[in-house]
């Protein structure tokens, strides 16, 4: 007997699944070779300053060693691999690893290339690695928070003996600095807040560092149009310090008897406070004085490399941004310096070119805060004078 015939709606599903079942459906391929393709891709170029040697021309694109990029990509994995990947795939239809979505953050955060040149080394769209590196920035800004914290005491009386030693300054715990992250803004945007000395709309960076330019404190945000001296007093660093819940630790006793607190020191564009010193800015100082001064300089100096490192190693920093959101460009800035911090936390050790051959705020002439603390000013006084006596103690040695 003849089987009984298909109705019409059964032929046509039948014909659906013979059709479906031509190409068997697979999981999506992961690309984790991307390292060789894109060292490949990207060394051929006529003129290239890229180092020859592989591990080296690893750091030249995304300034980390092999073994911290690793490290960074088990801090954010969690992150970037539970969220829907929404589409982030390459040209050839396989996933980004983890891996690649972090190497290409971090070219875009090191290089300040446009997203459309990142995009095309990594053989990605522009939308990709948009989307890849605010991914990657929502992540770390959250799991590396405790590469950027204040110092506990044990911590701090480190930093003390090492800016003593090297610089003979007794109990402190700091440098003190700011800088401008300049950029363009669409016209309903500006406004003279943003507008800074320099006829620049900017927003603030300003952070502390400890002997090893490692950042302590950071506050962004701001816009470029303040003072410095006002930017400081904006800052829950600030409030904390005025209060005494910061900078309060042991204070020393010089042997001359004078009490010494703690402190940090800081250019003449800021105020100058019991906790704060900041150099003597007269013509007319004291030999003590102008010891002292030279001294101050060199430490004070720190946290200037400190952001010519940072802006040089993070050139997307350095750059003119093109109308960034004002919301998100604190998350970016963070990053930067959670990955400075990375970096000195890693003991990598960054190629040489990599920091800015100039000041970190070309252009920028400092603005002097005349404001002065007399507790400010009588221990600014006593540390002049211990310096000397040190230097003398030791010639006469």
């Amino acid at each position: 007997m003849a089987p009984p015939k298909k109705s019409k709606k059964a032929r046509r599903e039948s014909k659906k699944c013979k059709s479906m079942s031509v190409v068997p459906i697979e999981p999506r391929a992961t690309e984790s070779d991307w390292w060789d393709s894109f060292w490949q891709k990207n060394t051929q170029i006529p003129g290239s300053a890229v180092p020859t040697d592989e591990a080296e021309g690893f750091k030249h694109f995304f300034r980390v060693s092999k073994q911290t990029f690793d490290y960074i990509c088990s801090l954010v994995r969690q992150d970037l691999v539970s969220r829907p990947p929404s589409g982030l795939i390459n040209i050839e239809g396989r996933l980004l690893s983890v891996e690649k979505q972090v190497a290409i953050a971090l070219r875009r955060l090191a290089s300040g290339e446009s997203q459309v040149s990142v995009g095309a080394a990594f053989g990605v769209g522009q939308s990709t690695v948009s989307q890849v590196t605010w991914r990657f920035i929502e992540a770390l800004e959250e799991r590396a928070k405790h590469h950027l914290r204040w110092p506990d005491s044990n911590r701090m009386e480190e930093i003390k003996s090492e800016f003593e030693t090297l610089y003979g300054l007794p109990n402190c715990c700091g440098a003190i600095d700011a800088t401008h992250i300049i950029m363009t803004l669409p016209a309903v945007q500006t406004s003279d807040d943003w507008c800074d000395q320099e006829s620049n709309y900017s927003m603030f960076l300003q952070g502390v560092v400890d002997d090893e330019m490692r950042f302590l404190d950071i506050v962004t945000g701001w816009p470029g149009g303040m003072t410095v001296s006002r930017l400081l007093k904006c800052t829950g660093f600030y409030r904390n310090c005025e209060a005494g819940d910061r900078l309060n630790g042991n204070i020393r006793i010089l042997s001359e008897g004078v009490k010494i607190r703690e402190y940090i020191v800081g250019g003449t564009n800021y105020p100058l406070l019991p906790w704060l010193i900041t150099p003597c800015d007269h013509n007319d100082i004291s030999s003590s004085m102008s010891g002292f001064k030279k001294n101050h300089d060199s430490a004070r100096l720190l946290a200037v490399r400190a952001f010519s490192q940072l802006k040089g190693t993070w050139r997307i920093l350095s750059k003119v941004m093109w109308r960034p959101d004002k919301r998100k460009l604190p998350s970016i800035i963070l990053v930067c310096c959670l990955l400075h911090n990375i970096i000195i936390d890693s003991k990598d050790k960054l190629q040489p070119d990599v920091a800015l051959s100039s000041h970190h705020d070309p252009g920028y002439g400092e603005q002097c805060c005349k404001q002065v603390d007399p507790s400010g000013e009588a221990m600014r006084e006593n540390l002049a004078k211990h310096l000397q006596q040190s230097k003398e103690k030791d010639s006469s040695n």
